[in-house]
């Protein structure tokens, strides 16, 4: 098993998760962070340290949230999502997206260029 990070962690991108994890196995995109589910060891001390709530054991996803188990597994390995293991603050309106519903169309996977 794994863990997920879902819908809650678009345009906010908190970094305290990352903090904790003893595996290095979250990924930074350009507004969302994920979870390469070939590097978590399902520890699960992420999951308290999220303030958004957005990350879940992949067997306690929401049913409305099911599509991140492949959207992390896929942008773990994308280009340009590295690793991050320290946490930096969280992008500059994070506060105005943390309670929005729907942010999928927000998700951007790749870096922009510049």
């Amino acid at each position: 098993m794994t863990h997920v990070v879902t819908e809650s962690c678009i345009r906010c991108k908190y970094t305290d998760c990352v903090d904790v994890c003893p595996v290095d196995c979250f990924r930074e995109g350009p507004n969302f962070l994920v979870i390469d589910p070939d590097e978590c060891i399902d520890c699960a001390v992420c999951i308290p340290e999220c303030p958004v709530n957005a990350i879940y054991a992949e067997e306690d996803t929401p049913p409305d949230q099911l599509q991140f188990i492949q959207i992390n597994a896929d942008l773990a390995k994308a280009a340009g999502w590295k690793s991050i293991t320290k946490r930096k603050p969280a992008l500059p309106d994070a506060d105005d997206w943390k309670d929005k519903p729907n942010k999928l169309p927000q998700l951007q996977k790749e870096w922009s260029k510049g």
